[in-house]
């Protein structure tokens, strides 16, 4: 953590942690301010993020701390110089600390990707299971359709379950009748309690669960076989989940190697398109 930014830092402190809107707030004037955070004051922070002074202190009960003095000591004790002015950091605008967020989000996914095994073994997983249920409601329903979308075109039967409600243990069902071995979920906050509620249900029924999740400590993690973590940007008033969307792509990579006849199936795809006229080059 020494060799990081102390920016990068407070993006490690915040992440995974369910906080609210206002508790983001403060978290992204800390983060705006990443030098100056470890000498400001309750008073002080409570005025950058425009929340009150007991909005500050359970912002930092949230983070594990015993109050905000606890907070302030831990972020003095990792932070090795004082005050920064004038750095790069007080020159980004809101929108710009977004995307440098996403950014730092995407690095700490290319250091998790140095070790290729758990998208390998995902990857044999999904490629085996034939139908391949694809699950992913609310905030994450997107990074399901467009990760079922892009591996219908190599892979024989993908199911995608971006609807909750009573109808989503029998598709479960459905597929495990049908030979489903896998399931792959994305679980991205707020995270819905039915999702976690199928994920059990899926794993009663012998499936086996790959999960991409925000946090290696995400609830669905005590209900998934590999969980492979991608964080998600907290700067804005939504999340945004650029690491998350990019690792569906590896892992598609990955089933793609993990399937002999992919490349084939991607190439008749070409084929009709190209009869049908479907797209304008």
């Amino acid at each position: 953590m020494s060799g990081s930014s102390p920016a990068a830092r407070l993006q490690q402190l915040f992440e995974g942690r369910r906080l609210t809107p206002t508790q983001r707030r403060i978290a992204h004037s800390m983060v705006r301010r990443a030098g100056d955070a470890p000498f400001l004051s309750s008073v002080e922070l409570a005025e950058l993020a425009g929340v009150s002074q007991p909005s500050v202190t359970r912002f930092a009960v949230a983070l594990g701390f015993d109050g905000y003095p606890a907070l302030r000591r831990h972020l003095r004790e990792v932070t090795p110089a004082g005050p920064v002015a004038g750095g790069a950091q007080d020159t980004y605008n809101e929108y710009q600390q977004a995307v440098h967020a996403e950014i730092e989000n995407l690095r700490h996914l290319a250091e998790l990707l140095a070790d290729p095994a758990p998208v390998e073994r995902a990857g044999r997983l999904l490629a085996a299971s034939r139908p391949l249920p694809v699950l992913g409601l609310r905030a994450a329903s997107s990074q399901a359709r467009g990760f079922g979308y892009f591996a219908a075109k190599v892979h024989p039967d993908v199911r995608v379950l971006d609807e909750g409600g009573s109808m989503l243990h029998d598709r479960i069902d459905a597929a495990r009748r049908a030979g489903a071995s896998a399931l792959i979920c994305f679980a991205l906050p707020r995270h819905p309690r039915e999702v976690v509620d199928a994920l059990a249900y899926a794993r009663e029924q012998g499936l086996a669960v790959i999960s991409v999740a925000d946090s290696a400590f995400a609830p669905v993690a005590a209900h998934s076989d590999l969980l492979i973590p991608a964080a998600v940007g907290t700067g804005l008033a939504f999340d945004t989940a650029c690491a998350p969307m990019l690792l569906g792509r590896v892992l598609l990579e990955s089933m793609c190697d993990a399937l002999p006849d992919a490349q084939a199936r991607l190439e008749e795809f070409d084929a009709r398109a190209a009869a049908r006229g479907l797209f304008i080059e």
